[in-house]
């Protein structure tokens, strides 16, 4: 049976029955008014006091403190190998996976583990303390089924997505959620990455909004999904210092090569993409760079009989992309793409699109802050704002859909650090221009294997077909094929059908997007990292 994500049946966790345990477990997706939550002093970070921090903003919600003495936590050296990486990448410091002293805690209420727990709805427990008797439920955190931190190291060190699973006194998930990090070649970054998408998943379940299963059916792991020695990270100096000779060669590389990102095109003969659900025995031709630039985030639209296709234009030299614009017909590129908006900061994904006569585009520009709204005065030139859609976000991929009488933006959304790529927020409105309300079961989805928007959505026999990034394995790494198959104001759910990576028909290490108009077919990716030498 295939399962899915989503608000509206929370009825079970998991797919079954919670078991009888004799104690008040809070009622699926109502929201925790009184939370202890355990910690180990001696393995206090930063992310603990942000989750406090968070979770302690509802005025209706009381939050203490219990602290217990498991003696696990993290290997001995995992601090030096956190420190070498921020001096090495000139990381900031200090973070979530900083230690922390515990007096940053003293606005709660502070205890030994049985004075305070007593009247809770329920005890986080965040240390991997040892089963006690408690009068309220207990919510244990693991990753890939290895309770604490130690999971997300295994998880990095194995270069797998982990999966963050809560769960209640008799082990069912309360809420799951498959993680993803910017880097995974740096440790810190994606360790950090991963702890803020962790206070994301354990509010969410706080407030009654997570969900208890992953989209593509799998279960949370109840074991690690390999044999890990949690010593084998390697103690002492010798261990330390091979650690920094590869750290060393891994900045080298990112120092003098490059991900070569590419756009493929096709003329589309017979079934597209979604239909065929593999790549076509024609393959792929490549939209030609100068070595100078990459081209990437493909987007075509058909008007008044011809197809413009719409790029991020990332040129070396400038250290920035801008959005470029270049005709198409059936025999190929009509020229080279030239750019056609640029501003101060980074631009991609231009997601553009026609209503009201006119033609809008909506560009990726996260580190505004904003989701904005532009419109074309001289198309494919002539690029004007007209709107701020959304304030105060630093969203990635915004898609708009129209459907069931009202317009849904979808996005990514980074709140307090983690992945561009694993949480997925849905805003309804009824025009394009809004305004826009945010989904009440905001976010709707945690999985870097399917919240990332990968193009338009497409309706395809009577079906809503959702582009999505399969990020498992590193940043546009695959492409997905999700049906939606709820999508109101009280819900969302999706299910993802197909996963396509690169192949003989498309060489190289990732499959990023797609997008079609008028007859053609658009993906993009990576070929192989070559020198990139000073211009």
């Amino acid at each position: 049976m295939e399962r899915v994500i989503g608000g509206s049946d929370r009825s079970t966790v998991g797919g079954r029955a919670p078991a009888s345990s004799g104690l008040q477990v809070p009622r699926p997706g109502s929201a925790v008014r009184s939370v202890t939550v355990r910690l180990d002093r001696r393995s206090l970070r930063g992310w603990h006091i942000r989750l406090l921090d968070q979770i302690g903003q509802r005025p209706d919600r009381r939050v203490r403190i219990a602290w217990v003495t498991p003696g696990g936590g993290l290997p001995a050296n995992a601090e030096l190998l956190f420190r070498l990486e921020a001096a090495i990448h000139g990381l900031p410091r200090p973070g979530l996976a900083t230690a922390a002293e515990p007096v940053a805690l003293a606005p709660y209420e502070v205890g030994p583990d049985e004075a305070v727990t007593a009247g809770d709805d329920v005890v986080l427990d965040l240390a991997g303390a040892p089963a006690t008797p408690t009068a309220a439920p207990v919510w244990r955190l693991d990753f890939d089924g290895v309770p604490g931190e130690a999971g997300l190291l295994a998880a990095l060190f194995a270069r797998r997505a982990p999966v963050a699973a809560l769960r209640g006194p008799d082990g069912t998930p309360v809420a799951v959620g498959r993680l993803g990090a910017e880097s995974h070649s740096v440790m810190l970054a994606a360790f950090e990455d991963y702890l803020a998408r962790t206070i994301t998943l354990i509010a969410a379940a706080l407030d009654g909004a997570a969900s208890p299963t992953l989209p593509d059916g799998a279960e949370a792991p109840l074991q690690p999904g390999r044999a890990f020695d949690l010593d084998g990270f390697g103690a002492g100096r010798r261990a330390a210092g091979g650690l920094a000779r590869q750290i060393a060669r891994r900045l080298y590389t990112l120092c003098f090569q490059g991900p070569q990102w590419r756009v493929g095109w096709r003329q589309v003969v017979g079934p597209d993409l979604i239909d065929l659900r593999h790549h076509p025995e024609s393959g792929w031709n490549d939209l030609p760079d100068d070595g100078r630039r990459f081209y990437a985030d493909p987007f075509a639209i058909a008007r008044n009989g011809a197809v413009t296709l719409f790029v991020e234009e990332f040129d070396y030299r400038r250290g920035k992309g801008v959005i470029s614009a270049v005709g198409f017909e059936a025999s190929g590129p009509r020229g080279r793409p030239e750019p056609v908006l640029e501003l101060e900061t980074h631009l991609s994904y231009p997601f553009v699109f026609e209503a009201d006569g006119q033609v809008w585009m909506i560009p990726e520009s996260h580190a505004s802050g904003t989701i904005d709204l532009y419109r074309a005065t001289a198309f494919p030139r002539g690029w004007v704002h007209e709107a701020v859609l959304v304030e105060g976000v630093v969203a990635s991929d915004a898609t708009l859909l129209q459907h069931g009488g009202r317009w849904w933006l979808f996005a990514t959304v980074r709140a307090g650090g983690g992945s561009y790529s694993d949480t997925l927020h849905l805003w309804h409105a009824p025009h394009f221009r809004g305004p826009w309300t945010p989904h009440r079961r905001n976010p709707v989805l945690i999985d870097v294997g399917s919240a990332r928007a990968a193009g338009p959505v497409v309706a395809r026999n009577g079906a809503l077909i959702r582009p999505v990034q399969d990020c498992r394995g590193g940043y546009g790494a695959a492409l997905g094929l999700a049906r939606i198959l709820r999508l109101d104001e009280e819900g969302y759910a999706q299910r993802v059908e197909t996963r396509l990576g690169p192949g003989a028909a498309w060489p190289g290490s990732r499959l990023h997007m797609l997008s079609a108009a008028g007859g053609l077919e658009f993906i993009d990716g990576s070929r192989p990292a070559r020198p990139r030498l000073p211009r």
